[in-house]
């Protein structure tokens, strides 16, 4: 699995464990709601950029987005 997927899998987790939307996470993070689904879908990488938006956002360390899952490759 590449770091594209391994972003959009642990961002849809986090997002869901605080109970945000897409719309509210992209309000939060200042991106269009469709940039933040491409992301959550792996359709578009994210730059480092985004990547802190988005984890000042979710109020976590941007490398929690980026840890791979044990076992997962």
């Amino acid at each position: 699995m590449d770091l594209k997927e391994v972003m959009a899998r642990n961002l849809r987790r986090i997002r869901h464990a605080k109970n945000l939307t897409q719309e509210e996470l992209a309000d939060r993070a200042g991106l269009s709601m469709r940039y933040v689904g491409a992301i959550e879908r792996g359709d578009v990488s994210a730059s480092v950029t985004v990547l802190g938006q988005i984890a000042d956002a979710l109020e976590v360390d941007p490398g929690e987005l980026l840890k791979r899952s044990v076992g997962s490759d």
